[in-house]
């Protein structure tokens, strides 16, 4: 904060002015990372040609790799956004960032689905960042690998659990017309 003041031409004395300093640098930073996301998905940057994971994947990474450059100081920032008086604030910036994200890729959902996809992106997004704070590859090669698995798990847990619901159905009515024909026959006879 120091180094921001005197870098505008302000007296580092302001910073005094500020009484959350950390949590509010952190928030100002979430909030500018947020916007610059925004802008980039309405840049018009192709991502709308990608299918829902690999578009989800994209825009996880690209708010990712404006972490880089702190992520030595990132655990820093994660223990204020943990702390009783920033959670509210912190949770709300998630929310928004996961709901951006959601709304890139075209989800309109409105039902019990709409909770559901976002408690699971945020889950996504959450492990990748702390993933991200151990990777030591280069260019943090493991951790893409490991937000695009944990994408593709969600997509695939959707599809099993579409396909269970169908096979349920499917079976139901398989069922539900053996019974009928059986309680035909029961009462004919």
């Amino acid at each position: 904060m120091i180094a921001g003041a005197r870098a505008v031409g302000v007296s580092p004395s302001i910073i005094g002015s500020f009484p959350r300093k950390e949590a509010a640098l952190v928030e100002f930073f979430m909030d500018d990372c947020l916007q610059r996301l925004i802008d980039r998905i309405d840049s018009g940057e192709d991502l709308k040609s990608l299918i829902p994971s690999d578009h989800i994947s994209k825009l996880i990474r690209f708010r990712l790799e404006m972490q880089a450059p702190y992520i030595s100081k990132w655990p820093q920032a994660l223990s204020i956004q943990a702390q009783p008086l920033n959670v509210p604030t912190s949770f709300k910036q998630r929310a928004m960032l996961v709901d951006e994200i959601w709304h890139a890729v075209g989800d309109e959902a409105s039902d019990i689905d709409w909770y559901v996809k976002r408690t699971v992106l945020g889950g996504i997004y959450s492990t990748t960042e702390i993933y991200m704070l151990t990777d030591s590859s280069p260019d943090f090669h493991d951790t893409w690998s490991f937000l695009n698995g944990r994408v593709k798990d969600a997509f695939d847990l959707k599809k099993s659990i579409q396909e269970a619901q169908y096979l349920a159905e499917a079976v139901g009515a398989g069922m539900g017309s053996s019974l009928q024909g059986f309680v035909k026959r029961a009462f004919r006879g």
